[in-house]
């Protein structure tokens, strides 16, 4: 199984605006068979954060979901909307070991 975190510093005041994004976001990408986990929110650290967190079964699978998902004509419109929002951005990718 493999736990990926995609972490986004957005640009100040933006919170609101891309968390409503992201629920499209998420429908958009669950619709193409990318299974989303959790959207965190930071509540001590670094302001303006926002964590999106999805599951896998291997590495092989995460990347053809992204290819499925980055093809698709709705997302590339919705992630238009979302990349004015965010400062920057990086992935994390964990394996489970337990």
């Amino acid at each position: 199984m493999i736990i990926t975190r995609n972490v986004f510093k957005l640009k100040f005041g933006k919170a609101a605006e891309a968390a409503e994004l992201i629920r499209e976001g998420k429908k958009i990408a669950s619709d193409q068979g990318l299974r989303f986990g959790r959207v965190l929110a930071d509540v001590t650290g670094p302001s303006y954060t926002l964590i999106l967190e999805n599951e896998s079964e291997s590495l092989a699978d995460f990347e053809n979901e992204l290819k499925k998902v980055f093809s698709n004509e709705e997302w590339k419109k919705w992630y238009k909307k979302f990349v004015p929002l965010v400062e920057s951005g990086h992935r994390d990718i964990f394996r489970v070991i337990e």
